[in-house]
């Protein structure tokens, strides 16, 4: 038996994450810059970053306004995800976990 750690996503699989949720929503995965979400959202969980795509939703719809890369955008620099609030922690357990576990 073997022991794996996830870390949080890296900018390739966030860009797929944001992807993914974009055309969840079937928006126009198109007309958005997922790679340059990817890099505004570093550290974000696959949660956060799907948090960031419901509410622009919400933001854009309360304006009566189509939603738009900067609208998520807006989001994400308005989240502080778990792993800078947390990041003392997140640095222990990704400490504990070097020599420890397989990375996943």
């Amino acid at each position: 038996d073997e022991m794996f750690f996830v870390d949080l996503p890296d900018r390739k699989t966030r860009k797929d994450l944001f992807c993914i949720h974009i055309a969840k929503r079937e928006l126009d995965v198109m007309a958005f810059d997922c790679a340059g979400l990817a890099d505004l959202a570093v550290d974000f969980s696959g949660a956060e970053i799907e948090q960031a795509v419901i509410s622009a939703l919400y933001s854009s719809n309360s304006r009566r306004e189509k939603i738009s890369y900067d609208h998520i955008a807006a989001e994400i620099k308005a989240t502080k995800p778990l792993a800078v609030v947390k990041r003392e922690d997140i640095t222990s357990l990704r400490d504990w976990a070097a020599g420890r576990t397989v990375p996943a």
